[in-house]
C-alpha cells in the first residue's frame, strides 16, 4: 500500500457537490477508485462516511493530535485510527455472550458470523472464553472475526450493556444484571417464578426471544426451535419405545402385515407440524388435535389425507390418548403457562411402556403427570409410562439449533445495538412485545397473569 496524504486516503477534502446532491459529501468511488483499490476496500469495510458532519469531525481530529504524520502515514493507518475515534466518541454497543451453564446446554448466543456482522458495524463483542466450543466455535474462530475474549461469565457482565444468551439466566446469573442492562434470550417465566423474581430485582430490561412477534403475529425467535423441538419429539420418541429404553417394544412406522404405531399429537402449531411431518415420514399412524378448524383444515391439505385431524375437546382427547403409543405435548399460548390438557386419569389409561414427549415443558407442561428433567437424566416413569420432559430440547443437537437460532436472531441484535433499546423497540412493535421485565416490573401481561403479579 502507497503512502497517501489525509485528503486522498479519506475524500475528505474535495467533496463534489454535483456527485453528491450539494450535500458537500464525497463520492467514494471517485475519491478511492483511482490506484487504492485497498483503500476502497478499507473505506466500504468500515463505513466511515456516514454524514456530512462527519467527515469535518475526523478532520478535527487529526489536525489537533501531534503525534499524527500527515506526510507519511499510509491510507490503511488513517482508516484504522480515524475507526478508534469514532468508535470512543460514539460510544459503541458493548454486547456479551457469555458461556450457557445450564445442564448439558451446548448452544451459544451468537456465532462468529454474527459477531463479524456486528464488529463491522463498529460494536464491541465480548465472548466469555470457551462459549463457542460446544458447537464446534473456538476462542480463535470469535477473535478471527473481531471478537475479545473474557475470561469468565462475570466479566461479560460487566462490561456490556447488551448481553444475548440462549436459555433462561440461571439465578447466578440473574445476580450479575444491573439496572438499565439489556438481557435479549429465551425466558419462559411463566413457570418460574424465582427467575422471574430475580429478574425484577436485578433492574435491568429483559427480552424474551418466545414473545417477540412479527407483523403477521407469529414467533419468528420461537420458530426455529420449535421446529428442531418438534422434528426431535418423534426421534426421541421413537427410541424410547423400543424395549431397552422402557417402551412397548415398538417399531415407530410397523413393518408390512404389522401395524405401525399411533402417534397423537397434541397441536397444530410450528412444532406439531413439524412432528407431524417426521412422524408422517416414518409412516406412522398420525392423529392431530387443535382448537382451531381453520389450522386443522390446513393441515389436512398440506399432509393430503396422511394424517389425521381431531378437533379439541375434553372427549376427543381423553379417547385419542387411550389409544396413543406416543403422545407428544405441542401446546403454546405465547408468555402464558401452557394449559394442562391432559389429566393423570388419562394417562394412567394408556398401555405400559406408552411414551409421552412434553414439548411445552418449558412453559409448565400440558400433561399433568410432566415435570422438568434435564438430558443428564431425560426420562422418569409415571403410571407405568416413560416421560421425556427436558426442557431444553433442541440443546441436544446444539449446533443444527445454534445456527437456526442466530439465523433469527441477528437481525434483532443488530437492531438492539445499533439504535438502543428504547428507540429499537418505539421502531418495531413487535420487538417491544418481546420485553417481559424492566425496571423491576413484569410489563408483559400475559406473563404478569401466569406469576399472578401486576404488569403495571
Amino acid at each position: 500500500m502507497r503512502s497517501v496524504s489525509l485528503d486522498v486516503a479519506l475524500g475528505l477534502e474535495t467533496a463534489n457537490p454535483a456527485q453528491t446532491g450539494g450535500l458537500g459529501q464525497a463520492d467514494p468511488g471517485s475519491e478511492l477508485g483511482i490506484g487504492h483499490s485497498s483503500v476502497l476496500l478499507q473505506f466500504m469495510e468500515y463505513s466511515l462516511i456516514q454524514s456530512v458532519g462527519f467527515h469535518w469531525q475526523i478532520i478535527a481530529l487529526y489536525k489537533h493530535d501531534a503525534q499524527f504524520n500527515f506526510d507519511k502515514c499510509t491510507a490503511e493507518t488513517a482508516l484504522r485510527k480515524s475507526m478508534r475515534a469514532w468508535r470512543s466518541q460514539n460510544d459503541c454497543m458493548k454486547i456479551g455472550v457469555p458461556k450457557e451453564i445450564k445442564v448439558h446446554e451446548y448452544r451459544v448466543g451468537l456465532v462468529p458470523a454474527a459477531v463479524r456482522e456486528l464488529v463491522a458495524a463498529g460494536h464491541e463483542v465480548l465472548v466469555e472464553r470457551g462459549a463457542g466450543s460446544g458447537v464446534g466455535f473456538d476462542d480463535a474462530a470469535y477473535e478471527a472475526v473481531g471478537a475479545r475474549i473474557a475470561a469468565d461469565a462475570r466479566a461479560v457482565f460487566a462490561a456490556a450493556d447488551l448481553v444475548v444468551k440462549v436459555k433462561e439466566p440461571q439465578l447466578v446469573e440473574c445476580a450479575m444484571l444491573r439496572p438499565g442492562q439489556v438481557l435479549f434470550t429465551y425466558l419462559h417465566l411463566a413457570a418460574d417464578r424465582p427467575q422471574a423474581e430475580a429478574l425484577m430485582r436485578s433492574g435491568a430490561h429483559a427480552i424474551a426471544y418466545e414473545t417477540v412477534t412479527a407483523r403477521d403475529g407469529s414467533l419468528p425467535l420461537l420458530t426455529p426451535m420449535s421446529e428442531v423441538a418438534g422434528r426431535m419429539s418423534v426421534q426421541v420418541g421413537a427410541t424410547l419405545l423400543h424395549k431397552s429404553a422402557g417402551g412397548r417394544g415398538m417399531l415407530l412406522g410397523g413393518v408390512p402385515g404389522v401395524a405401525p404405531a399411533k402417534v397423537v399429537i397434541l397441536g397444530g402449531g410450528v412444532s406439531g407440524t413439524a412432528a407431524a411431518e417426521i412422524a408422517c415420514g416414518m409412516r406412522a399412524d398420525v392423529t392431530v388435535i387443535d382448537k382451531s378448524l381453520p389450522r386443522l383444515r390446513e393441515l389436512d391439505g398440506l399432509f393430503g389425507g396422511r394424517l389425521k385431524t381431531v378437533f379439541s375437546t375434553a372427549a376427543s382427547i381423553e379417547t385419542a390418548v387411550a389409544s396413543a403409543d406416543l403422545l407428544i405435548g405441542a401446546v403454546l399460548v405465547p408468555g402464558a403457562a401452557a394449559p394442562r390438557l391432559v389429566t393423570r386419569a388419562m394417562i394412567k389409561a394408556m398401555r405400559p411402556g406408552a411414551v409421552v414427549v412434553d414439548i411445552a415443558i418449558d412453559q409448565g407442561g400440558c400433561i399433568e403427570t410432566s415435570r422438568p428433567t434435564t438430558h443428564a437424566d431425560p426420562t422418569y416413569v409415571e403410571e407405568g409410562v416413560v416421560h421425556y420432559c427436558v426442557t431444553n430440547m433442541p440443546g441436544a443437537v446444539a449446533q443444527t439449533s445454534t445456527l437456526a437460532l442466530n439465523n433469527a436472531t441477528l437481525p434483532y441484535v443488530r437492531a438492539l445495538a445499533n439504535d438502543g433499546f428504547e428507540v429499537a423497540c418505539g421502531k418495531d412493535p413487535g420487538l417491544a412485545a418481546g420485553l417481559n421485565v424492566s425496571q423491576g416490573r413484569i410489563v408483559h401481561s400475559a406473563v404478569a397473569e401466569a406469576l399472578g403479579l401486576s404488569s403495571r
